[in-house]
Order: structure tokens, then C-alpha cells, then sequence
């Protein structure tokens, strides 16, 4: 079969990879249908050192199950699956609480032998635990918003609630990438009453817009909190999410939260320590943080979804086939797009 593998920073190539086929019992089989370009692929794309033997991506799909293991007792031969970014048992002791990443048996897509996401099929370990059979004949064209479901939609919602959005509340969105639109849709869903983006790239904050964005702070710095305690009387937002994990975003976010305020930080942190430590603490500011458990979220977004509530899907920018999936990489790492959708 053909697979995306990475070699090295800005090395991307489609090549003939093994065929996917079942191990374990707990194992199922999906052709890959719709895939994704994430943002989080771009940080290999940027700094891998090379390698030999590449690695394989992709970790959101949309996939046709074509076998199952004989342990499989939820998903059946031709059932459209949604697979969350990294796959789990759902039975341990984390899964039963919610925190599917934390599964004891669970791993991620790409490594430890697990096809990528970014291929032709894929072998989903435990894929009871994991996969989220779609209803029957689901409309096409809602499929580009079902896929944000196995990743940024799931990630946006994990950091509003992470950072207590609430009805009547103030919320500010630290990134406007593909996990901070979704944000501001699960900030919007959740009934913030002001929701302010910080971002510069005039296409994703026309969309921020449309997705219920009320004010826009494009400085950045010192020049951005400024600006959020202008538009918030001095007293800063009741909820930030941080979305991208860079030590100024992280500081900006700590910068603008008020004081009993709550900050929600999905971006992969960069740096090991967290600024304006001290005031957050004499502020009691909460600060959570980490990978959503998009297993936990895809069944509570899946009816607003379908039933057209929320349209993340609007994300997706361009559309290219497997062959293209170098030229998507380049796109999205140039601002050329905000998010690439595969087809296969």
C-alpha cells in the first residue's frame, strides 16, 4: 500500500510501505477515506534530523472497516469509523475516568509498528476502545467536519473547558490556527458572552468571525495584553486558551487572565517552565493542561455535528489527493492554507 513517510525536516514522500493487515485480536482493519494535515505535523516537518528509515504520519482519519480481529465485539466489517489521534482500550482505569490518554494499553498512530493516518489503511489497535461508528449513510459533505472531530475540534473543546467557559464569561483564544478556531467555536457553544482572538492572518480571523469571534487583538507581546485589558476594563478574561505552546504565547495567555480566571493549554509546551509563575499563583489562576482525550469528546460533539449546531469542518481549506500530500505540507507550513484535507 502507499503511506506518507517523513525523512527529515521538509522531506516528505508517498512510498510503497508493507500492507496493513490484523496482529492482535483487538485489532481492526480501515481503508482510509478522509484524512488529515495537522498542525502538530509540522513541528517534525520543521526541525526532524534526518533519518533513514523515516517515520510514518498522519494520526486523523475517517476510514471503512474492511476486517476485524477476533476479539472485536463493536465495530463490524464496512462500518465508517471516526479514530481518535491515539487509540486506547477503553476499559483501564484512566479510559472508565475519561482520560483516554492515559490509557494503559493505548500508543499512538505512526509508531511501535501502527500504520499512519496518512496511507492507504491503517491497523487500529484496540478498536473497541477506539473507533466511533459513524449512523448509517451520514452526509458527505459533513465528513470534513466529523474528521476535526478525531483531533482539533476535540482539542478546542478540551481547552475551553479546561480554561471554565461558561454562559456570561469573558474568553480570549491565544493562536488562531486550526485548534484556536475550534476554540472559539467551543467557546461560542459553550455561551462565552466576549470572545477575543489573537491572531495576525487576516484569512483564519475572517473565519474566527464567522465562528462567533467578538473582538480581534492582532499586536503581539506586550502590545496584545494591552490591548485584551483594553477591550476587557482593565480586569482581563475570565478564560484563555493557549493553542500554540510557544514560550510568548504562554506568556501572553498568563498575562491576560484575570485574577480567579482559569487557563486551558493545549499547545505542546516548548519550553520546560512557565512564565509569570508568581502572579498566577498570588491571582489564583488555574492553569490546566494537556492532550485532549478526543475519545471522551466524540460521541458528546458528534450529534452537533450532524445536526449542524457546529460546523468545524469549515477549517479544511484545500483538498489534495495522496500523491499531493508533500505539496499540503508545504502549504500549510508556508500559510498557504490553513488546513489540508486528504482524500483517498
Amino acid at each position: 500500500m502507499r503511506a506518507t513517510v517523513m525523512y527529515g525536516a521538509g522531506d516528505v514522500r508517498i512510498e510503497t510501505v508493507p500492507d496493513a493487515r490484523l496482529i492482535e485480536p483487538p485489532d481492526s482493519l480501515a481503508a482510509v477515506a478522509h484524512s488529515g494535515i495537522c498542525g502538530s505535523d509540522l513541528w517534525p516537518y520543521k526541525t526532524m534530523e534526518h533519518s533513514e528509515t523515516g517515520r510514518r504520519m498522519g494520526h486523523e482519519f475517517i476510514g471503512i472497516v474492511e476486517a476485524v480481529g477476533a476479539d472485536v465485539r463493536t465495530v463490524k466489517v464496512g462500518d465508517v469509523v471516526v479514530a481518535p489521534f491515539l487509540y486506547s482500550d477503553g476499559t483501564c482505569v484512566f479510559c472508565r475516568e475519561g482520560l483516554h490518554t492515559s490509557c494503559l494499553h493505548g500508543g499512538r498512530y505512526g509508531s511501535d509498528g501502527v500504520d499512519g493516518g496518512q496511507g492507504e489503511a491503517v491497523r487500529v489497535p484496540q478498536a473497541d476502545g477506539t473507533l466511533v461508528v459513524l449512523p448509517d449513510g451520514v452526509d458527505d459533505a459533513l465528513m470534513p467536519s466529523l474528521l476535526t472531530l478525531s483531533d482539533v475540534m476535540a482539542t478546542g473543546y478540551h481547552a475551553a473547558l479546561a480554561a471554565r467557559v461558561g454562559p456570561g464569561k469573558t474568553t480570549a483564544v491565544v493562536g488562531d490556527g486550526t485548534v484556536g478556531l475550534c476554540g472559539v467555536i467551543a467557546a461560542r457553544h459553550l455561551g462565552a458572552e466576549q470572545i477575543i482572538i489573537l491572531g495576525g492572518h487576516p484569512d483564519r480571523i475572517a473565519l474566527a468571525k464567522e465562528f462567533g469571534a467578538t473582538d480581534v487583538v492582532s499586536e503581539r507581546s506586550d502590545e496584545a495584553i494591552q490591548r485584551v485589558h483594553e477591550l476587557t476594563d482593565a480586569f482581563g478574561v475570565h478564560s484563555v486558551l493557549e493553542c500554540v505552546g510557544l514560550e510568548q504565547s504562554t506568556r501572553t495567555a498568563l498575562s491576560i487572565v484575570r485574577p480567579g480566571g482559569a487557563v486551558g493549554r493545549v499547545g505542546l509546551p516548548q519550553e520546560a517552565s512557565i512564565p509569570e509563575a508568581v502572579r498566577t499563583f498570588l491571582d489564583n489562576v488555574t492553569i490546566a493542561s494537556g492532550p485532549a482525550p478526543a475519545r471522551a469528546y466524540l460521541k458528546k460533539l458528534l450529534p452537533d455535528v450532524l445536526e449542524g449546531t457546529i460546523e468545524p469542518g469549515r477549517v479544511f481549506d484545500r483538498v489534495v489527493r495522496l500523491d499531493d500530500v508533500p505539496d499540503g505540507y508545504r502549504a500549510m507550513n508556508e500559510r498557504d492554507a490553513i488546513k489540508v484535507l486528504i482524500e483517498l
